[in-house]
């Protein structure tokens, strides 16, 4: 059986790699007053009339095989009495018969594998969570099918091959580079490409890369030979086609090669990293409990949320591929908890995960492979030393995956310091704006915002319900949402972070479900987030950075779609003008003619010319170029 996860779970011993059924009865239940400590002690019963007519499901004219785990609490014993079985009664929930009486999860707890329900219990047999005993029933079924039970399994404790589904392109069991435990190899398909061909693929797609031996770009799925299971599992989330940065990032990080991969906002880059993290998870066998293979840090709660969530779309049947969420603003003992579970991967902030490791709740002796999601803001000061902090208990010899839609090249000389010999992968424009939102910049006075937010919420050819509207405080986000609901009548929501997580979590929800028509929000919905049904937004004031701007902006054009970023600039943002002529003229945008005649913008021209000149200047001095150097400067005398 399983049991519930408020309870401790104790597993049945093994026996020839395979679980040992039985049937156990909850003995005495011992209670004190002042410490309440209680004690579960198993009994080998042959009584069938002691076990409650919900807990038998037949699936597909089968017996589930659902037995009882022992659990025991506080490690005290006591001998078995009546009274103890009619306590227990009173105060154990039954466990719960059909899907359709379990909750949906809050963000954070476990998921069913079979309908993404709260995952209350744990399935013995497959140690996967399940919300019930029809999902479990379904969940035996289908490992029993072969849909992916055996998927990467080698051995069973005795030493029995189990079962394997060819692998074209993954080896399982080979040796690969840095010892990842398998090697990936080139789909017959694209080994049969000329050099000429993948080129022109490449050129085609905006895909830059460098670095030595660079796998080939996949043009399917199929060509990485992934099990059945999540090759399903990827088709069932949506991902019918690789997209540009997925088609090269997929391969690389398979073949267990550091990556720094930079690409548009909504490109696909969560799933570019995940495939490769979720392939060594499956691979690695969890040496303990507490010791997870892979690693992902971001800098949001949200965007740890959203991952996770994805990251279970791909994991759905997969045996033994669990997920723990560490993240502040949830409640701690929870994730504790949840670390107990035997994790493969964790998705983490890197505040939180540092409190744990100081509880020594977790190490990261074994992890594997880390990802590093929005690695321009985990490289800044802010979370420099909590990233640093972190790595120092991985392994050296782990794979580095680090990913965002802007690295500047600061941050990028900081990033080579923690990859090895990595691939560069570039998509499209570097730094640029995603291509899919038009651009519209407009020059408005402080005093005259309001008043142009609500005629754009007014036009008919602009609005696009819902709306996010980017402000740079939260007072001020609480202001003009207050302003915005009583002027337009509008459903209208202020996110930030002084909110806590659960109205956070509410408020995301409602922006993804359509409940609201305008959320005003500070950064926190900035970068990462698949806000897919967003098709405008609204930089009510400018960010700090261009390369903040482009993230905001990026909200509007997720996943391929055509979207509108709307801008108000005024002098105020005189520090950024150069920087916005440079990035978003190119686009073909119109920019306001206060910007391009503004004195601030042509003495920053001026200052930029004046030092291009002097660095032409500061030539190295060579054997080649030393009469020539000679020569102007005697023309400069002249």
């Amino acid at each position: 059986m399983f049991m519930p996860r408020s309870l401790k779970v104790k597993r049945p011993a093994q026996v020839s790699g395979q679980v040992v059924n039985k049937k156990s009865k909850v003995g005495q239940q011992e209670k004190k007053d002042e410490g309440r400590s209680v004690t579960l002690v198993q009994k080998e019963e042959a009584c069938e009339d002691t076990k409650p007519q919900d807990e038998t499901i037949q699936a597909s004219g089968e017996s589930t095989g659902l037995t009882e785990s022992s659990v025991e609490e506080d490690g005290h014993k006591s001998a078995s009495s009546d009274t103890g079985e009619e306590e227990e009664e009173e105060e154990e929930e039954p466990v719960k018969s059909f899907k359709k009486s379990q909750r949906w999860p809050e963000p954070g707890e476990p998921v069913c594998v079979m309908c993404g329900r709260y995952g209350e219990y744990i399935c013995d047999s497959t140690d996967n969570d399940v919300c019930s005993l029809e999902c479990k029933a379904k969940h035996l079924t289908q490992m029993g099918m072969g849909t992916g039970a055996d998927a990467f399994n080698r051995k069973d404790k005795n030493g029995d091959e189990r079962s394997q589904p060819q692998q074209p392109a993954v080896d399982i069991g080979e040796v690969g580079e840095r010892e990842t435990g398998y090697s990936y190899r080139d789909d017959r398909f694209i080994s049969g490409l000329t050099d000429e061909q993948v080129q022109r693929i490449k050129q085609e797609l905006g895909i830059e890369t460098q670095g030595r031996d660079v796998r080939r770009p996949i043009v399917e799925f199929e060509h990485c030979g992934f099990p059945a299971t999540l090759s399903g599992n990827l088709k069932k989330a949506g991902y019918e086609a690789p997209t540009p940065v997925q088609m090269q990032m997929v391969p690389v990080g398979l073949s267990g090669r550091d990556v720094i991969a930079s690409a548009d906002t909504g490109s696909g880059k969560t799933v570019a990293f995940l495939l490769p993290v979720v392939v060594r998870a499956i691979e690695k066998p969890a040496h303990s409990a507490s010791s997870p293979v892979a690693l992902i840090l971001t800098p949001t709660r949200e965007l740890a949320i959203q991952i996770e969530r994805q990251a279970k779309e791909l994991l759905m049947g997969l045996p033994n591929m669990r997920t723990a969420l560490l993240v502040g603003g949830m409640p701690l003992p929870q994730q504790l908890h949840r670390l107990k579970s035997s994790i493969k991967i964790i998705i983490a902030t890197p505040g939180r995960l540092i409190e744990i490791l100081k509880q020594k709740a977790v190490q990261l002796d074994k992890v594997k492979v880390v990802v590093v999601d929005e690695v321009d803001t985990m490289l800044k000061m802010g979370f420099q030393q909590q990233v640093l902090e972190v790595l120092e208990q991985v392994p050296e010899d782990h794979q580095t995956l680090l990913a965002s839609a802007t690295i500047p090249t600061g941050t990028e000389e900081l990033a080579g310091r923690l990859v090895r010999d990595p691939v560069r992968i570039a998509i499209g424009e570097k730094n640029q704006p995603c291509a899919n939102v038009r651009q519209i910049l407009l020059w408005v006075e402080e005093p005259s915002k309001k008043k142009k937010l609500f005629e754009i919420l007014n036009d008919s050819k602009l609005y696009q319900p819902p709306v996010v509207v980017f402000v740079d405080c939260k007072l001020g986000a609480d202001l003009l949402c207050e302003a915005v609901a009583k002027v337009t009548g509008l459903k209208t929501v202020a996110i930030h972070s002084d909110k806590s997580q659960w109205e956070r979590n509410r408020i995301l929800r409602g922006l993804l479900d359509g409940d609201f028509e305008v959320v005003i929000s500070t950064g926190v919905l900035g970068r990462g987030l698949d806000l897919v049904n967003v098709r405008l937004v609204v930089n009510f004031d400018m960010p700090n950075t261009m390369d903040e701007y482009v993230h905001q902006m990026g909200r509007a054009g997720r996943l391929g779609h055509r979207g509108t970023a709307i801008t108000f600039l005024n002098n105020n943002n005189k520090r950024l003008f150069l920087e916005v002529v440079k990035r978003v003229k190119p686009t073909g945008s119109i920019l306001p003619p206060q910007l391009l005649n503004s004195p601030h913008l042509h003495e920053q021209q001026r200052r930029e010319r004046q030092k291009a000149k002097q660095g032409s200047d500061d030539t190295l001095v060579t054997k080649n170029n030393l009469i020539d150097i000679i020569r102007k400067h005697d023309r400069r005398k002249k």
